[in-house]
């Protein structure tokens, strides 16, 4: 019975699909505790025998592993049992194993025994693993692939990847294919299972820190390959845990603090990693480490981490942004803003860095943390550093990337509102700046640039709005002469375009569309620069049409509305935007019109309802018009701003001025009231 129940869990560890593999094991972890040494001693036999036989498929070697795995932690601890020794030998005999999997599983074991004999087994083993991981990082490459870059190599991946879309790859294109991203041997599981004995001996791997293994594990922290750096955070972030036990206190005794400075200098570089596969590994180490100490011991390595801990809450990627966020709780509490003030020099200046950072994401988040600084911070912490952080802005505003530009411009708004007196003396290099986002060609860039700009109102109040002014009623003026057709493809771009794709005026032609070479998000993209001394060093914008200076005009008068000494001057140019939107003989009016719709409800918040109410006449055929045509944002934003304008005037108000502008208008009103949310 003994014999023919070992073949029957064998036999499922050996099977050929995973899913029958991991059945197996998920059923042998159940059951283990509930067998007699007898038995364990003779599954453990027959296991070991599958495992040193030579002619073992990798499936079975893969199956077997894992479950000596399980039997290991079901054992009692004996580093020089036999048992032990064979289980360590079968362990490292396949950490070199052709197949990733097994050599994975083989981690996982020695991970298993370091666990149950407290570290016991790393002692052992030691020289074996860090010779592997060593050899590895240090091996020779082709000139071929020592020239070759990182980016280099996944561009031409790519291409190859493209070209085998519309021919069938042969052999040996299959072969190089596999040359060009196959890993650097075994280093990447070698470093896994560091990284599992370490999590196996918990704090209990405290006596084997030293310099030696740290300085292998921050020469991988360093490698070219961003997965071996990702790797290499991994096993920091395991390293650093063992400090977080009871009795961590005792900081002479605890190797992250002897070893903090060492640490927290390539914790601050995986911060800022350009990969955000490495920057969230970086985060998840930092974290660790920070908690690994007293709150008191921490504030020593707050100067290089604090700062890119704080950028990071802003980071494009989602899974760095919230985790960067969860740590800044945990390690800060409420004492964030504090702390920040406390270390402001560190901050400014890694701030300022950051915006000169390679990665365009990186650039707009500094901006984006620039912009909180001037919000949240007392004036008097900031004061001293208002001119080089306008400075660092200023330059960003010339930016390839829009997204930049866009928080740049309304980091400036910021920064003018709550430091006018400074940024007064940079107002004739930023007013050009502010009305240049405002015509940019990006919607979202339009509408963040109408924002700073009614800060700069607020303030320095009447000083500013008769320039202003002027210009919004010229260029609402302007797109009367908006072309009604233009050639095909007139407007190309003389420049790179972004992400090496021309930017055409129309994007429904499927000639751009097909068979084009593919990109990830934003990771094979070439370098945005941030551009050089002004506007026309954006060699990834075109000149803006004049519809899209009218529309970023639009967005302009919402935003003056809600600020109280342009009221006068806003009503003055309430006729001439009325006029501008009646304007639809070019084909992107609906665009301007969607924009009008979206803005009337703040505009009229902004003006009061006393005031828009002997206005609102002006808007209503432009409202109605854009209610029934054929785009469908354009007749939801109409939908939209009749709800919201009858609910801020009042439905019969509402009804009443449209029945006496023009009764015909009723029946569409009285429908859109029938569907609109309430």
């Amino acid at each position: 019975m003994c014999g023919s129940e070992v073949e029957s869990i064998t036999g499922g560890l050996c099977g050929n699909q995973k899913l029958e593999r991991d059945r197996a094991v998920a059923d042998l972890t159940t059951r283990v505790t509930s067998f007699t040494p007898d038995f364990l001693h003779a599954l453990m036999k027959a296991l070991l025998d599958i495992l040193l036989d030579s002619s073992s498929t990798w499936e079975s070697l893969h199956g077997c592993l894992l479950g000596v795995k399980v039997v290991v932690g079901a054992t009692t601890p004996d580093t020089e049992s036999q048992f032990h020794q064979e289980v360590r030998h079968v362990a490292l005999t396949h950490l070199t194993h052709q197949e990733v999997r097994v050599r994975q599983a083989a981690g996982e074991v020695l991970g298993a025994l370091c666990e149950s004999d407290g570290g016991a087994t790393y002692s052992l083993v030691r020289g074996t693993v860090l010779g592997l991981v060593k050899s590895n990082l240090e091996r020779e490459v082709t000139d071929d692939d020592a020239s070759r870059s990182e980016h280099e190599t996944t561009r031409i991946l790519m291409e190859k990847l493209s070209a085998g879309s519309r021919e069938r790859r042969n052999s040996g294109d299959a072969a190089q294919i596999f040359h060009d991203t196959a890993g650097w041997r075994n280093l990447e599981t070698s470093m896994k299972c560091l990284e599992h004995m370490i999590n196996g001996a918990a704090p209990k791997f405290i006596t084997y820190i030293d310099q030696e293994l740290l300085d292998l594990i921050f020469k991988a922290l360093t490698h070219t390959n961003r997965f071996v750096r990702e790797t290499g955070f991994n096993v920091c972030g395991a390293l650093v845990s063992c400090g977080a036990y009871e009795g961590a206190e005792l900081l002479e005794s605890n190797p992250m603090f002897t070893f903090g400075d060492q640490l927290t200098h390539h914790l601050g570089q995986g911060l800022a990693d350009n990969w955000s596969q490495v920057r969230l590994a970086s985060s998840v180490a930092t974290r660790k480490f920070l908690m690994s100490l007293p709150p008191a011991a921490r504030e020593r390595f707050f100067p290089v981490l604090l700062p890119r801990l704080c950028l990071n809450r802003y980071y494009v990627a989602e899974g760095v942004r919230l985790y960067s966020q969860e740590t800044w709780r945990q390690v800060t509490g409420a004492e964030g803003k504090v702390l920040v003030e406390k270390y402001i020099d560190y901050v400014v200046s890694y701030y300022i860095e950051a915006t000169g950072a390679d990665n365009h994401a990186v650039r707009e988040a500094a901006c984006a943390c620039i912009a909180e600084l001037a919000l949240k911070l007392s004036t008097g912490a900031l004061r001293s550093h208002v001119q080089p952080l306008l400075h660092a802005l200023t330059v960003c505003f010339t930016d390839d990337s829009w997204p930049v530009r866009d928080a740049a411009c309304v980091a400036c708004g910021n920064f003018i509102l709550c430091f006018p007196e400074e940024a007064q003396g940079s107002m004739e290099v930023l007013y050009p700046l502010f009305f240049g986002n405002l015509e940019d060609n990006i919607p979202s860039v339009r509408q963040g640039a109408a924002v700073a700009i009614a800060n700069v109102v607020r303030a320095y109040g009447r000083d500013a709005l008769p320039m202003i002014v002027e210009k919004m009623k010229e260029g609402l003026r302007g797109v009367k002469d908006q072309p009604s057709e233009s050639e095909r493809y007139g407007d190309l771009e003389s420049g790179p375009a972004t992400y090496g794709v021309v930017k055409r005026k129309r994007d429904n032609d499927m000639d751009l569309h097909s068979n084009k070479q593919m990109y990830s998000c934003g990771s094979l993209a070439p370098k945005m620069g941030r551009g050089g001394g002004g506007c026309s060093d954006c060699r990834f914008r075109r000149p803006p049409q004049l519809w899209e200076r009218a529309d970023g005009y639009v967005y302009l008068v919402s935003e003056l509305a809600g600020v109280g000494e342009a009221t006068a001057e806003v009503i003055s140019v309430l006729s001439v935007l009325a006029e501008a939107s009646r304007h639809r003989h070019y084909t992107a009016h609906v665009t301007l019109l969607e924009t009008l719709c979206k803005t009337l409800p703040h505009l009229a918040r902004g003006l009061g309802k006393r005031v828009f109410k002997t206005h609102l006449h002006l808007f209503l055929d432009s409202i109605f018009y854009a209610l029934e045509c054929e785009n469908g944002l354009t007749s939801s934003a109409a939908s939209q701003c009749l709800t919201q304008l009858s609910q801020f005037l009042g439905p019969n108000i509402l009804r009443g001025r449209v029945e006496e502008y023009n009764p015909s208008y009723l029946r569409a009103l009285d429908a859109n009231s029938f569907i609109a949310p309430l």
